[in-house]
């Protein structure tokens, strides 16, 4: 029988479900959730990955039933990075796909992500149907003789690397012979890192680079965890290094001196690179560092800001017809090759980038616009959290001066930086994002935002 608390554990969204193991995503429930999910793609066929987590397997076990169960045909991808898995629903001609991955989450939890047709996270919409369907119980179950059938798929990178090939100067890269620290956190880009060195000509360095179930660090690309490849990079050494997610889904770079990059730094470096011979928008949340607009402005490109999450950027950038979307977070997404945030593509611009301009990983940080960001996290269930924010929104001595919107939470602009507050969708808490010019402001509006906020809930 779930608990209280273990029930506040799992998160269902438009997206997927994420919950911690072992308390609220069980197995009943996800079963159900591929059902609807089934039910709602009426038994065509369906993808499905995993990453290399313990709990994946017993997830991935339960998909499958749930799909099956559907009449839904499933391609059974086995570990495989999420980006990967949303590319290749095209060249399989899959109504959709399930990845299951707890991607930047710590390891006891893990998630169910639902993918559209076009690749693309599932649309809110989309989504919303999936949700209905699950809380209203009402699944197609096939009879016995109109079950789905599963199917393992084994090599399904060639029309991959492929694509990557025909996107990028590759003759650049190898003329380059860089050699390449990357850490893929033991995760589900483990066993292709060696393959997309031999496709670039790169020589490379894997760090945490075993499928053994057990993540070596926290697998959200900050600076904090990339300190096992900085450590490196000058006894190797090293041309650059890559710090991803355990879905391939986020980056972070680590200079040839060892600086450990924050992954704010992520979206402007690629964004520099592909504007300088693309001209077109570029789509980001309203949470991502100031760098990303003023790169924009240099290259006089527009941009579009949208609310947090993979979905909201995607949908966005087919909207506005965008070259490049991508988030604070380390997620970058180039539409002309997938609709999907993906560490490959991404090591492999900024690759191209070093070998076109003959310029250092330090020089592509060095060229950017200095900020300070300043994050926090405040603990609140939503309801609550939601009506605080609201309160801060009203307290107009707080925002004097500042640009208000309201977009996604609260975010108020000031000429030498910016404050933005959300509730967590995939936590109970309030984030807090501050970004100046010095990081003395940075610091006071942070904790300013997180007193007021404390006091009201």
């Amino acid at each position: 029988m779930r608990t209280l608390n273990s029930v506040k554990t799992l998160r269902l969204a438009s997206y997927g479900l994420q919950g911690n193991i072992g308390e609220a995503l069980t197995p009943e429930i996800v079963i159900d959730f591929a059902a609807a999910f089934g039910t709602v793609l009426e038994g065509r066929t369906v993808l499905v990955g995993r990453d290399t987590r313990q709990s994946s397997r017993m997830l991935h076990a339960a998909v499958t039933a749930g799909l099956v169960s559907t009449g839904c045909s499933v391609l059974d991808f086995g570990i495989c990075p999420t980006p990967m898995l949303q590319f290749s629903t095209t060249p399989y001609n899959a109504a959709g796909a399930v990845s299951i991955t707890g991607g930047h989450s710590p390891m006891g939890s893990n998630a169910i992500q639902l993918i559209s047709e076009s690749g693309a996270f599932i649309e809110p919409i989309g989504g919303q149907t999936v949700l209905d369907v699950y809380h209203s119980g009402d699944f197609t179950r096939a009879k016995w003789n109109a079950m789905g059938s599963v199917r393992e798929i084994h090599d399904f990178t060639a029309p991959y690397f492929e694509s990557l090939l025909e996107l990028l100067d590759v003759d650049a890269i190898r003329k380059s012979s860089f050699t390449v620290a990357i850490d893929p956190v033991n995760g589900a880009g483990c066993r292709y890192i060696e393959t997309f060195g031999q496709q670039l000509g790169i020589k490379v360095l894997p760090v945490n680079n075993e499928e053994s179930g057990y993540l070596a660090r926290d697998p959200e690309p900050r600076p904090r965890n990339a300190k096992p490849v900085a450590s490196l990079m000058n006894l190797i050494p090293a041309d650059i290094g890559f710090v991803s997610s355990s879905d391939m889904g986020r980056l972070s770079i680590v200079t040839e001196e060892g600086e450990t990059a924050s992954e704010e730094f992520t979206l402007p470096v690629i964004a520099q690179h592909v504007l300088g011979r693309t001209s077109g928008a570029v789509v980001t949340n309203c949470c991502s560092s100031r760098m990303v607009d003023d790169v924009a402005e240099t290259h006089q490109a527009r941009v579009v800001k949208t609310r947090v999450g993979q979905a909201y950027v995607l949908s966005a950038l087919a909207d506005e017809e965008g070259v490049i979307g991508g988030e604070g977070s380390g997620g970058i997404a180039l539409p002309r090759f997938s609709k999907a945030f993906d560490a490959f593509l991404m090591m492999g611009l900024i690759l191209e980038s070093m070998a076109q301009g003959g310029t250092k990983a330090s020089a592509l940080i060095a060229a950017l616009p200095k900020y300070h960001i300043a994050k926090r996290t405040i603990p609140g269930e939503a309801h609550r959290s939601y009506r605080a924010i609201e309160q801060l929104a009203d307290n107009t001595a707080w925002i004097r001066g500042g640009e208000v919107s309201t977009l996604d939470g609260l975010r108020v602009d000031w000429e030498e930086g910016w404050i933005h507050l959300r509730a967590s969708q995939t936590a109970q808490l309030i984030r807090v994002i501050s970004e100046a010019k010095s990081l003395e402001t940075a610091e006071f509006r942070a904790n300013e935002a997180t007193r007021i906020l404390e006091q009201a809930l």
